[in-house]
């Protein structure tokens, strides 16, 4: 894991039920991608929630980006 990551993601079981998320506040890796994917912008993000830095934005996407890191992906079965 690159210095980033081990600095901005933390992987606590009694914060958010274990999930990754940013330096150990209460804000899922998965909650910063869906802000992302739903169309906000880093700035937006930044000033809705000012205990968050561009860092661990930035961090949250290296995370995802490294999470699908796989050599081949196949079709579930129905």
């Amino acid at each position: 894991m690159n210095e980033l990551l081990s600095a901005r993601i933390t992987i606590n079981p009694e914060i958010c039920h274990g999930k990754p998320c940013i330096r150990g506040l209460r804000y899922p890796v998965e909650t910063i991608l869906e802000w992302l994917s739903s169309g906000m912008n880093t700035d937006e993000i930044l000033a809705d929630y000012e205990d968050l830095e561009k860092e661990d934005i930035m961090a949250a996407l290296d995370f995802a980006a490294h999470a699908v890191k796989v050599k081949r992906i196949e079709k579930l079965a129905a």
